[in-house]
């Protein structure tokens, strides 16, 4: 039996075939098209969104936009992959409809164009809104580690910098001995000559002055560290080892586990970010009082007051870095607060009651104490400090307790948390090949993710409704 043969690549066609046959009714490019030409370029903030009058003609915006669009869909971020795409990729063709832009002007265009790239991310989203595409019920928050253009030996801290510059004094005074052993000593002396010795202190003492100077360029900025490529980027825990990266932040709904939002930030913690995130979603969404799960690192009795004021319902667990847990003590989940008479319950029964307010980081605090710690039993069991056990408490408290108390009866809702918020990440960096960065600063890398947002939301939604449908809600 015979293969199924081709066709003769030298045999001439009667009729001219046209690109428009290789690109099926229901392509997702013909939905980008068509969703890029209703955008407002001008008001997103696109360079050239009305054509100069005068001068050598430039590339539609809209153009360059639907081929980073299509290559973030396709996992292709490179300015000079994608200008290859342009010559041999049939879709790329009809597209931009056979337009070859050089890969600087590709690339040019992502880095011009950091906020413009999330209006665009954020027009997609309101589009999914329109199609009823958000629940608005059930958001949940997390953070991962995206790695910068930046290695790890090019990133300093403070603590890195005064062991460096610990290590060239101390080569520099071995050198120095050796050169007076030198001066002291016959010709003939086995070792490096003098000359040699004095140009490696010369080189020393210039890399001790740029550590110095680092040094103090970190100490004026207020950071913790410094980064020599990307300035802005720093150095986290990533899986399980030190990374020089952005943490990424995105809020997931349940419906269909679609970004509502996200952001990127150098902050390696996560403990200042639940209610910005939380706030934005609830714009975008315009849902009244969405219930918001996640992990423990964003447990912030600030940030969960601001949710609450906000109409949104946290659910956060607390995380367990009590000292006295350690050293086996009595912890404060040991005393019981009594809200009638503004007084703690101790594990033996004695009373701590309210003593002094203090303003601690911001935050107003009550402080509980009592007498009864020098005559008690269980005092070796309780306090280490001489004048006894002293509890104190957030005069906004009962909100962290009435959450606690909503997250025991609400097991089922936050056993979700993973399930939504990490299957994006995954994807990301897994399926879609996007897990570091391409540009360099805060802003350039917040403009390249939501290219990553709008990629991973775009590609579920044609998974879940198609091409027909998105054209149709365009019409």
């Amino acid at each position: 039996m015979a293969y199924i043969a081709g066709t003769d690549r030298t045999q001439a066609v009667l009729l001219p075939e046209v690109v428009d046959d290789y690109v099926r009714g229901d392509n997702p490019v013909r939905f980008l098209d068509a969703w890029v030409a209703q955008l407002d370029l001008g008001a997103l903030g696109f360079q050239r969104a009305v054509p100069a009058e005068t001068g050598r003609p430039g590339y539609d915006p809209g153009d360059v936009l639907r081929l980073y669009v299509y290559g973030y869909l396709h996992r292709i971020r490179s300015s000079r992959r994608l200008e290859q795409e342009t010559h041999r990729n049939v879709e790329v063709m009809w597209l931009l409809r056979r337009l070859t832009p050089d890969f600087k002007t590709i690339a040019d265009f992502r880095r011009d164009h950091p906020k413009a790239l999330k209006g665009v991310c954020r027009a997609f989203i309101l589009l999914c809104r329109r199609l009823d595409l958000f629940g608005g019920e059930l958001l949940a928050i997390d953070g991962s580690k995206f790695r910068a253009v930046n290695g790890r030996n090019r990133s300093y801290t403070q603590g890195q910098l005064t062991k460096l510059q610990r290590d060239v004094d101390r080569t520099i005074t071995r050198y120095l001995r050796e050169l007076a052993r030198h001066d002291a000593a016959e010709a003939g002396l086995a070792g490096p000559s003098a000359e040699a010795l004095q140009d490696k202190i010369a080189a020393l003492r210039e890399r001790g002055a740029r550590y110095g100077a680092l040094q103090r360029k970190v100490a004026a900025s207020g950071e913790t560290a410094v980064s020599l490529t990307d300035p802005e980027s720093r150095s986290m825990m990533s899986s399980g080892r030190i990374e020089v990266c952005y943490n990424v932040q995105t809020v997931v709904d349940a419906k269909h586990k679609l970004i509502v939002a996200h952001d990127v930030t150098n902050a390696a913690g996560d403990r200042d970010q639940l209610s910005p995130m939380a706030l934005a979603a609830q714009d975008i969404l315009q849902a009244p009082a969405p219930v918001v799960v996640a992990d423990q690192g964003y447990y912030h009795g600030t940030e969960i007051k601001a949710c609450l004021d906000a109409g949104i319902t946290p659910l956060v667990p607390r995380p367990r870095t009590s000292a006295n847990e350690a050293r086996g003590l009595f912890t404060k989940d040991d005393f019981r607060y009594e809200a009638a008479q503004d007084a703690y319950r101790c594990p033996a029964g004695q009373v701590l009651t309210y003593r002094s307010t203090t303003i601690e980081l911001g935050r107003t605090i009550r402080n509980y104490r009592t007498r009864a710690c020098g005559r008690c039993a269980l005092q070796a069991r309780c306090t280490r400090n001489k004048d006894g056990r002293k509890i104190t408490r957030w005069v906004d408290e009962h909100l962290l307790e009435a959450m606690a108390v909503r997250l025991r009866r609400d097991r089922a809702v936050f056993a979700r948390r993973k399930e939504l918020a990490e299957h994006p990440f995954g994807t990301m960096k897994r399926g879609m090949e996007q897990g570091y960065f391409l540009l360099k600063g805060l802003p350039k890398v917040r403009g390249e993710f939501s290219l990553t947002v709008l990629a991973y939301n775009l590609k579920r939604v044609l998974n879940i409704i198609g091409v027909p449908r998105l054209l149709d809600a365009l019409a």
